[in-house]
């Protein structure tokens, strides 16, 4: 991606990453499996950052190979580890988008199961805009066999589908259908009939094996989340970029937000025009008189977001949550803080949507023109991290912790 100049200037880089949100806390998560969960985001972080503030990466390839780290590691739910549906098939969506620069400017990909890393799809999806070239590269969203066979033909890594089975989900998805979820249960050599997996792999889930026997997973805790990440680089460029494998035993062919424009993701930027101060009265004055010819404008101010969203996605579906948050940035004039806290925080409007139920788990991370970092959530928990301006990485897992510094968890 060719480098864009930032209407401020030269941006500090900041990065924000989560690995997921919902009924997160100290009771259903055990601070073992918490402090594998934080140094797996503490490693990516200093993985992607020197290299976002070196500037070999932008925006958009920091964000995305965050969240292709992400996917790789069997902890999180996208890619290798991610749930499974009710049918016991695991089906995967991602997406990206960037604040400006690009004719698409967002991509994603949705019902894929062959792909090993969809987060590559959708920037693959986003680059590629010559209709002329290939029909599909006109259009943002594509799933299923016809998106595969372009990541085939884009040169991305197809897996058979057993590749992302682990013995963690398979349990979860096991157990959440014995509490009456619905769906005939079925064993995994049923399911996978004709292909071919070793008996280590039926056993133990594949070559996690040896990070499984860690993680003390209490009865309660299930992942309704999503891995994402979103990054502003050194030209004021924000890039997000979302992955899942969605929720536990979702229904077959449901479509969450993570790769739905608006609901889990968004990145924009736009510029405020600001009424003139007192003190430029005088030009103000001179403006209207009738000899005055360059009459005063006003001046503008730039304001950019990027935001990723994880939890429950129908919640941010039936909100349009990131888009939702943009807006009151945009048109009520609010702080990305302010606007997360009042659709995603405490007490919010996803929290209100969701009155008498309590699956409206939900958590946002985003990045303002300003570089601050923003982290809002109504459940439990979400495994979230940053690096601040002095290079400190910082990581946290309950909703009631602050940010702690990963060098001193390690003493």
């Amino acid at each position: 991606m060719a480098e864009l100049d930032s209407p401020m200037g030269r941006a500090q880089p900041r990065i924000v990453i989560h690995g997921g949100a919902g009924n997160i806390n100290r009771n259903n998560l055990s601070p073992v499996s918490r402090h594998v969960y934080l140094a797996s985001l503490s490693r990516i972080l200093s993985t992607v950052h020197p290299k976002l503030v070196s500037g070999q990466l932008s925006a958009l390839d920091a964000a995305v190979l965050a969240v292709q780290l992400l996917e790789n590691d069997p902890l999180f739910n996208a890619g290798k580890g991610a749930v499974f549906t009710l049918d016991g098939t695991n089906e995967l969506e991602a997406s990206v988008m960037v604040s400006k620069g690009q004719h698409k400017r967002c991509a994603s990909g949705f019902l894929l199961k062959h792909v090993k890393n969809p987060v590559l799809f959708a920037r693959e999806l986003l680059l590629r805009d010559n209709p002329a070239v290939e029909r599909g590269r006109q259009h943002n969203c594509l799933s299923g066999e016809y998106a595969e066979k372009l990541a085939e033909k884009w040169g991305l890594e197809l897996v058979d589908e057993k590749y992302f089975f682990t013995e963690k989900r398979w349990q979860q998805h096991l157990q959440d259908l014995q509490r009456g979820q619905g769906g005939e249960e079925k064993t995994f050599e049923e399911l996978y009939v004709g292909v071919d997996v070793s008996e280590k792999e039926l056993e133990s889930g594949g070559k996690e094996e040896e990070e499984e026997e860690q993680l003390i997973w209490l009865d309660e805790y299930l992942p309704q989340g999503t891995v994402g990440c979103v990054v502003l680089d050194s030209n004021g460029l924000i890039a997000a970029a979302t992955s899942t494998g969605g929720l536990t035993n979702k229904v077959p062919g449901r479509i969450g937000d993570t790769p739905t424009p608006g609901a889990g993701f968004w990145a924009e930027e736009w510029e405020v025009e600001k009424p003139q101060s007192t003190a430029n009265n005088i030009s103000i004055i001179a403006s209207c008189l009738p000899f005055s010819s360059t009459p005063a404008k006003p001046t503008k101010s730039h304001r950019a977001v990027g935001l990723s969203g994880t939890g429950n996605g129908d919640y941010f579906l039936r909100l349009a949550a990131c888009h939702n948050i943009t807006s009151r940035c945009r048109f009520g004039g609010k702080s990305l803080k302010q606007a997360a806290r009042e659709v995603c925080g405490r007490g919010g409007e996803m929290e209100r949507a969701g009155e008498g139920r309590n699956n409206f788990d939900g958590a946002v991370i985003g990045i303002d023109e300003e570089g601050e970092v923003v982290m809002e959530m109504n459940c439990g928990g979400c495994f979230r991290g940053t690096v601040d301006l002095e290079g400190r990485v910082l990581v946290a897992a309950y909703a009631d912790e602050p940010l702690e510094e990963w060098a001193k968890i390690m003493l």
